[in-house]
C-alpha cells in the first residue's frame, strides 16, 4: 500500500487518468444494460420488426380498432401491469410497446423489463411519431 501511495503521489496525472478511465467504463456498461429497456426510433422499430420483433399495441380495444401499425398484438396496458403473462413465450425476444405518445408504453416497457423480458423497448412518440414517419398504419 505504501509504494502505491507513493507512486500516486509522483504520478498523479495517471493515477487521476486510470480513475476517470474506470468511470467511464462503468458508465459505459451501465448505460449499454439499461439500453435494453429503451426508448427507440421508429426506423429503429422497423429494423427490429424485420429481425421478428414483436409489436404490442397497449392502448385500448376502441384505438386498437381505429388504426394500428400492422402485425401488432393488442394487449392492453392493464395486461402487462398484471403480469403480462399472454406474452410469457416471448421473454427473450424483443418486444416493443407502443401507446398514442411514447408516454404510457415507456412504462409498459420498463415493467416488462422487471418481469424478466430481456428486450423490452418503447416506441418513442407512439404511433403519433409512426405516422409522421408515413409509415402504414392498418384498421381493423
Amino acid at each position: 500500500m505504501q509504494q502505491f501511495l507513493q507512486y500516486a503521489t509522483h504520478h498523479y496525472a495517471l493515477v487521476a487518468l486510470a480513475v476517470v478511465l474506470a468511470v467511464l467504463v462503468f458508465v459505459y456498461e451501465f448505460r449499454a444494460r439499461t439500453a435494453a429497456f429503451g426508448s427507440i426510433t421508429p426506423a429503429d422499430a422497423v429494423r427490429l420488426l424485420n429481425g421478428g420483433a414483436l409489436l404490442v399495441d397497449i392502448r385500448g380495444k376502441e384505438a386498437f380498432e381505429a388504426g394500428h401499425i400492422g402485425g401488432a398484438r393488442h394487449v392492453p396496458g392493464e395486461a402487462i401491469a398484471n403480469g403480462a403473462q399472454s406474452l410469457e413465450r416471448f421473454k427473450e425476444k424483443a418486444i416493443i410497446a407502443y401507446c398514442d405518445n411514447g408516454m404510457t408504453a415507456g412504462s409498459a416497457a420498463r415493467h416488462l423489463g422487471r418481469l424478466g423480458f430481456t428486450k423490452a423497448y418503447n416506441l418513442r412518440g407512439g404511433l403519433a411519431a409512426w405516422r409522421q414517419e408515413n409509415l402504414p398504419v392498418v384498421k381493423d
